[in-house]
């Protein structure tokens, strides 16, 4: 569970609305203490307040809950060493202001329109912050997604398992500069680059034309789908036409360059299993937190009011 789930939904609400009457009276009696943490009469109005203006219909009950479980989120998070600065919480603040296309400074203000203190949303946005960093920590390592769990899941989106992919057989070509290398050998390298590429036609004659070079190494030929590339060589590859050469890139190894050897579209579900696999671990993390939060809730003492 991510701050985000809670931060879209219903949240352009708060733009539009008028929420008649005053600030919500600071009542302080004290309704339930968690692990001798109080929650106040005045924290669980304030928090039923902000769950009407997500569209949520718990009232009192849910907002009590919610609190409980958010003290023991910070309270765990302690435990863990996990702190939660300020500039984290102005950051997702202002992330979530953006997204209801207003400033920090008018979401607070339309927040306060509607009886809710900006305090409270944000301490709501430390414990989700602190709580997936306590999640990722515990159990980024355990999250497994089965081969046959995958399959079901395609299976019931055929219409997704034909989508098509983008293949690549390229070549990888590396001009060597030692790391001592002054500015001037650096530039020849670079022009040395460009005179390669200018000349190279087809990736069978890269090796002939790297000898002509000193210290190139040209690596073999490899195929790749175009979900098992990074983004910025994806770019390059779909600019470079095939029997040419990408722009060079600086590596601890020098300059190098990818020669597009050939490229096409195939029948592929490799974005679609990437999809699925996404939301199968998104479920998992669900299912990981909600153990969690039991065991957290079997441990504590809690004493309602």
């Amino acid at each position: 569970m991510t701050a985000k789930r809670w931060m879209l939904a219903g949240l352009a609400i708060l733009v539009a609305a008028t929420v008649s009457g005053g600030p919500l009276a600071a009542q302080t009696a004290i309704k339930v203490i968690v692990n001798n943490k109080p929650i106040t009469t005045y924290d669980i109005n304030q928090r039923a307040s902000l769950l009407r203006l997500t569209g949520s219909r718990g009232g009192a009950k849910q907002a009590t809950e919610e609190l409980i479980d958010e003290v023991l989120k910070m309270q765990e998070a302690e435990r863990a060493g996990i702190r939660v600065t300020k500039a984290d919480v102005d950051e997702a603040y202002g992330q979530l202001a953006s997204r209801v296309k207003l400033t920090p400074a008018r979401l607070t203000q339309a927040l306060n329109q509607s009886g809710v203190k900006a305090d409270t949303m944000r301490q709501r946005i430390q414990a989700e912050i602190a709580w997936g960093q306590l999640l990722r920590a515990r159990f980024q390592s355990e999250v497994r997604i089965s081969e046959s769990d995958v399959i079901a899941a395609l299976r019931k989106q055929e219409d997704k398992s034909s989508d098509t992919s983008m293949e690549y057989r390229i070549q990888p070509i590396i001009f060597v500069v030692p790391a001592k290398t002054g500015a001037s050998g650096k530039n020849q390298r670079r022009r040395d680059v460009d005179t390669f590429r200018s000349r190279f036609s087809s990736c069978n004659e890269a090796q002939t034309l790297a000898s002509e070079f000193r210290e190139v190494v040209v690596m073999p030929m490899v195929t790749r789908l175009e979900t098992e590339v990074p983004a910025p060589l994806k770019e390059a590859l779909d600019k470079t036409a095939v029997g040419k050469v990408t722009t060079a890139q600086d590596t601890s190894k020098g300059l190098e360059v990818y020669a597009v050897c050939d490229k096409r579209e195939i029948a592929s579900n490799a974005a679609a299993r990437m999809e699925v696999e996404d939301e199968l671990r998104n479920k998992e993390g669900e299912q990981m937190s909600r153990r969690y939060m039991r065991e957290l809730r079997s441990r504590a003492i809690i004493d309602y009011r």
